[in-house]
């Protein structure tokens, strides 16, 4: 079992697959997410997790060692544990999806399937168990996470994938200070990077863009300590 990091305010999905291809896939793409990521391919472990940890969401093959998903899905809700489950299976008779959601998954796919439909259910799922918005408001500054769109002042900016990724790590922890180590270890490719300063390097990219042309600055320096966005922690 892989877990995922900690310390941070993240949402954290459990994947219970057993086919390693898929598994790897499933972690590489919902990482890049900016997700935080815990792995199982034992269904008695996943029994196990979900009722120990608080996921946001479980991602459950019904093909597994020790129980199967729906076994997995039964007791978990016998246990009332309410996180979201959305199932995948190789299995796309109607009876299968009828017994997954009986016994009380939130969602039903079919492999193979594409990662943009997988991740847009988890997305859909999110929103209805935590009651949240896919807009995050930080003083002017708005992003639409559901179309990766960025606005400040009601003007658009246009970001890339790694610019935005970071910029949305620092607005779901925004008021937190966030050291360069965090950053790395929650945002897939960063670390990466044949150059040492990559995290000032994007930060720099950031402030041209999101502060510039404005006189309120929402990415500070703290520093010997990190990152942080939101209003001046020394004002």
């Amino acid at each position: 079992m892989k877990y995922g990091k900690c310390g941070v305010d993240k949402m954290r999905i459990l994947i219970v697959e057993d086919d390693e291809k898929i598994a790897n896939f499933l972690q590489k793409g919902l990482k890049e997410e900016s997700y935080r990521i815990d792995h199982t391919i034992d269904g008695f472990e996943a029994v196990y997790l979900g009722q120990v940890n608080q996921y946001d969401l479980i991602v459950l093959d019904v093909l597994l060692p020790g129980i199967d998903g729906f076994e997995v899905c039964k007791v978990l809700r016998e246990k009332l544990v309410k996180t979201p489950i959305i199932m995948l299976t190789a299995r796309d008779s109607i009876a299968d999806k009828v017994t997954g959601l009986s016994y009380g998954a939130d969602d039903y796919l079919t492999k193979p399937f594409s990662f943009e439909e997988l991740l847009a259910r988890i997305k859909v799922q999110l929103r209805k168990q935590n009651g949240i918005t896919n807009i995050i408001m930080i003083e002017d500054l708005e992003i639409d996470t559901n179309q990766r769109r960025v606005s400040r002042g009601g003007k658009l900016i246009s970001l890339t994938a790694k610019e935005y990724a970071l910029l949305e790590f620092l607005a779901r922890n925004h008021k937190k200070v966030l050291s360069e180590t965090i950053i790395n270890d929650n945002l897939s490719d960063m670390d990466s990077n044949s150059m040492s300063n990559i995290i000032n390097v994007y930060i720099y990219r950031l402030r041209n863009k999101i502060d510039k042309t404005f006189d309120k600055k929402l990415i500070h320096t703290v520093r010997g300590a990190g990152y942080m966005l939101g209003v001046d922690p020394y004002a």
